[in-house]
């Protein structure tokens, strides 16, 4: 089996944030027999909406590694979860309200916007996105991302709290003390229960690094330098390379 990890923002998706450009990679890549795992920071709502587009049916890994998100019955076993609707969620991170109440108490002394102090009109304006990808966006269950900041020292703060704060492409990400890594092993080792993985990923920001580092086969898209990863100029050039 190979699983392939795939970030989101500016690794498949554009600054109009569309799901269309990247829908031949990913019908390239599961016609190749690829098992694709979204694991970014989007939200449960979020990437709900980009794996209906693209035709994805398996687990997936929201707010930065804060969660394992499973289709019930998906694995032959049973998996320790909090059952949500169609899913069996593995929490690994911290509860939204207690990551906003930790920046709210820091937001007038740093000058911290993200978005549980901000209205509809200021997500669209920090994020680019759509009103209607806006509206999936605010449905937080585990992370903020702190879009604007007017002194630096927040990030140390939230850390003695037992927070962790990355830095993806544009933002910064505040979580409890998990990441896309730690994520990626857990759901790998679910799937070793079913057959030998080999074990794939592609990011373009700090925040991947993590994930990077605990795959078999990472790469970066970009000039950004990791350790172990291959970098490529687009997502184009990674079919060139595992298919």
């Amino acid at each position: 089996m190979r699983v392939l990890f795939l970030d989101l923002d500016r690794t498949v998706l554009g600054d109009d944030y569309s799901p269309e450009p990247a829908r031949p990679l990913l019908k390239a890549l599961l016609r190749a027999g690829f098992e694709v795992v979204l694991n970014s920071s989007k939200t449960l709502a979020e990437q709900e909406y980009y794996r209906e587009a693209w035709g994805l049916n398996g687990p997936f890994i929201v707010e930065n590694g804060s969660a394992i998100v499973i289709p019930e019955d998906y694995f032959p076993f049973e998996v320790n979860g909090r059952k949500r609707g169609k899913y069996v969620i593995v929490e690994l991170g911290e509860e939204y309200d207690r990551i906003k109440a930790a920046l709210d108490a820091l937001a007038r002394e740093y000058g911290l916007k993200y978005y549980g102090n901000c209205t509809l009109e200021e997500v669209t304006a920090f994020t680019g996105l759509p009103e209607n990808l806006a509206r999936l966006a605010v449905e937080r269950d585990y992370s903020e991302t702190v879009f604007r900041w007017e002194r630096s020292g927040f990030e140390e703060v939230l850390k003695s709290m037992g927070l962790r704060v990355s830095r993806g492409s544009r933002f910064l990400g505040v979580t409890g003390n998990t990441d896309k890594g730690r994520a990626a092993v857990e759901l790998l080792n679910l799937y070793s229960r079913l057959e030998r993985v080999e074990s794939y990923a592609l990011g373009d920001g700090e925040n991947d690094f993590p994930l990077l580092d605990v795959v078999d086969h990472p790469f970066i898209v970009g000039s950004l330098r990791h350790r172990r990863a291959k970098n490529i100029s687009s997502v184009a050039e990674l079919l060139e390379v595992v298919l």
